[in-house]
This record gives structure tokens, sequence and C-alpha cells, in this order.
């Protein structure tokens, strides 16, 4: 089984069916990161030259073929500058200006038909209007969420590439707060589906959540 699969009861997620208000037990202190504003920047860059590193397998003969190319999967897109810019007509809202490091993966072939990988990294400098709350003791930050693929590129040289390069870059401005939600409780998790021999029932007895029984609120009553 699992949350979406076998038999469903009101302590998993999912879609919510009659009254949203039922069974609701507590309120939840979350740690969590809140999006204050958020903006989706869609471009096509080209001709862009791009230099190489880190070359698997290393010293690849030349003259290299490109095969592919697009965000690197081991490293995420990160601002190198942010200048938070506040508007005086518009309180709370900011000119954000960002240089975004984009690292790319390309896929290459090698004179010898052997095929290989290298690194590189683009910038790409941005200035957005954004929803920008006041100065806190808790700061707000200025984070990406991204992607990009290579359609077509040339190599020039042994270590340059010639690339375009279809970017989707998400600007976000968010802040790590303490926010009170209502709660169902905790998830119920059912045991997978293959599942096929249970040969450690009785060695996991305790929940697996911790139990937390808080003092019942006593409501007045006016006669």
């Amino acid at each position: 089984m699992s949350f979406f699969s076998g038999i469903r009861t009101e302590n998993m997620p999912g879609p919510i069916c009659g009254d949203p208000c039922r069974c609701l037990c507590e309120k939840v202190c979350l740690q969590t990161n809140k999006v204050f504003d958020a903006c989706l920047k869609q471009q096509h860059l080209e001709d862009i030259t791009v230099t190489l590193t880190d070359f698997d397998p290393p010293a690849p003969t030349a003259p290299l073929t490109f095969i592919s190319g697009q965000t690197s999967t081991t490293e995420s897109i990160t601002f190198t500058s942010v200048t938070i810019n506040r508007l005086a007509d518009r309180p709370n809202f900011a000119r954000v200006s960002v240089t975004a490091l984009i690292p790319l993966e390309i896929v290459y072939i090698d004179a010898n038909d052997v095929e290989g990988t290298a690194k590189g990294y683009i910038t790409v400098d941005e200035s957005v209007i954004l929803f920008v709350p006041q100065p806190s003791m808790v700061p707000v930050k200025i984070e990406p969420v991204g992607s990009a693929i290579v359609p077509h590129a040339v190599f020039t040289s042994d270590t340059e590439i010639l690339l375009d390069c279809c970017l989707l870059l998400i600007i976000k401005v968010v802040a790590e707060v303490e926010i009170l939600v209502p709660s169902y409780g905790y998830c119920n998790i059912p045991p997978c589906q293959d599942a096929t021999e249970d040969v450690c029932a009785g060695f996991f007895e305790l929940p697996l959540f911790p139990i937390s029984q808080p003092t019942p609120i006593v409501t007045a009553t006016t006669i």
C-alpha cells in the first residue's frame, strides 16, 4: 500500500471530501521558509561563450562534438550578488537586482567516439520588481530556482563552446519563520505494498512520531 493505493484513512494526504474542519485536532508551530513573493523569467540566450572544465574522462581527443547540455545535477543555481532598492512610491516593494550563476553539464563525443562530460557556467543579470517585507530580526533572503537546456552548441576550441541556452529562472523572496497552522495530527503511513514477509513483527512497538498530550482547554459556559 501507499498514500494513494489500498485503503485510505482520514490521516493520509490527498483530496478533502466533505467538511475540511472535520478531524482538526491541534494548532502546530512549523519552522519553514515562507515565500513572500516570487516571479518566473523565461528567456532564450544566444551565442554565449562558455569555458569548460572538469572533463570526464580527462584529456579527451580533439575535435569534440556537442551532444547535449543542461543544468548540472550536482550544483544548484546561485546568486553571486543581490541588490534590493526599495521603491519610494510603492511601500513594501523593491527593485531586486541579481546576478545568477547557472552551472551547466555538457555531454560530448571526442574524436575517438568516446562520450564524456564537462562543466561550465554562464552568468545572467536580472532586475525585477518584487514584494519585500520591511526589515526584521529574521532576515529576508532572495533565492533562485531554475533550470537550463542547451539545444545547440559548437566547440570553438578544446575547452570553449559557443552555445544557445533556454533558461527558466524563478526569483523568490523568502524568510525562515515559525508559522502556526491547523493540523489533522500525524500522518498515517501504511506499509509498503511489496512487503512479503513480516520477519520483524514485535520489534518496533514504539509509535512512529512522538505523542504530545496538551492540557485540554476548558471553556467557561454562561448560564
